[in-house]
């Protein structure tokens, strides 16, 4: 076993895409140090599949501890229900869940900008974060360019339990208004793309202490884990180290000592009091 221990804040291994070898990747990601890794939810049909393999991981041996964090995605406004967020109070009232989602605002179409959508989003992330106030969770939040709405958002609602900017897109100032608020920011794999010189300046200007690890696996995978040729190579939980490397190079910081003060990140985030390298299976 590596002399680390990661935590991968975001993934969707649940999907159909790790159905014919999910078993085989977890027991990988444990060789690798992945210690534990957050099941994120999307879209209310999904949430029961979503419940499945996430006891499924915590039924397997020599595999990554699951947590899970259901919510639902501005980016799929179009397909909520209003049903749906009944549904999602009462999986967080049935199930042991460490936070709510993902969940936020998206302006990233010409489709999502249209007022009503937009309106809709704000709404349902409106209602999300009233639930995540009344279970004392933190959330976990899908933005993509509508970072100053939802800040004015979160202030509106007088979110002070904090969590991650899954992701995180924004620059300099935006980070830091985030964090003032308690998050702390994703990073995943678009950090090795050389050309992501706004991430890579952001991920400086902060510093270590403000950042936890993720993959968003099965996007975003790091330059060096993609094949060549291929359009889109799927991303998985092994890979995460590949993210902790390249913050080593950007941050000046030893190895074991980054990986250390990232899971410190998550466990101040989350609300979460496992000693660096021992998850509830210990």
């Amino acid at each position: 076993m590596p002399p680390w221990s990661l935590i991968d804040t975001h993934t969707h291994f649940d999907v159909e895409d790790f159905d014919h070898d999910r078993t085989q990747l977890a027991r990988e990601a444990s060789k690798q140090g992945v210690e534990a890794l957050i099941l994120i939810g999307y879209v209310a049909r999904y949430f029961d599949r979503l419940t499945t393999i996430h006891h499924q991981l915590n039924a397997q041996p020599h595999s990554p501890v699951s947590l899970l964090a259901p919510g639902l995605h501005p980016f799929y406004i179009q397909q909520h229900q209003d049903a749906d967020l009944i549904q999602l109070d009462q999986l967080l009232r049935a199930e042991e869940c460490i936070a709510v989602g993902e969940i936020g605002l998206d302006t990233f179409t010409a489709e999502m900008k249209l007022p009503a959508v937009y309106e809709r989003q704000k709404n349902f992330f409106s209602q999300q974060l009233e639930i995540a106030k009344a279970h004392d969770l933190p959330v976990l939040l899908h933005i993509r360019r509508a970072h100053g709405d939802s800040l004015a958002i979160l202030k509106q609602h007088h979110f002070k339990r904090g969590g991650i900017a899954h992701a995180f897109g924004g620059g300099i100032e935006e980070a830091k208004a985030f964090i003032k608020l308690g998050f702390k920011l994703g990073i995943n794999g678009l950090v090795t793309d050389p050309n992501a010189k706004r991430l890579r300046t952001v991920v400086q200007a902060v510093g270590a202490e403000h950042l936890v690890l993720e993959t968003d696996c099965p996007d975003m995978t790091p330059i060096c884990c993609r094949v060549a040729g291929e359009a889109h190579t799927r991303n998985t939980p092994v890979n995460l180290p590949t993210v902790l490397d390249e913050l080593v190079q950007l941050l000046g910081i030893e190895k074991e000592t980054l990986a250390q003060i990232l899971w410190h990140n998550t466990q101040q985030c989350l609300g979460l009091n496992w000693e660096y390298g021992h998850t509830t299976r210990h």
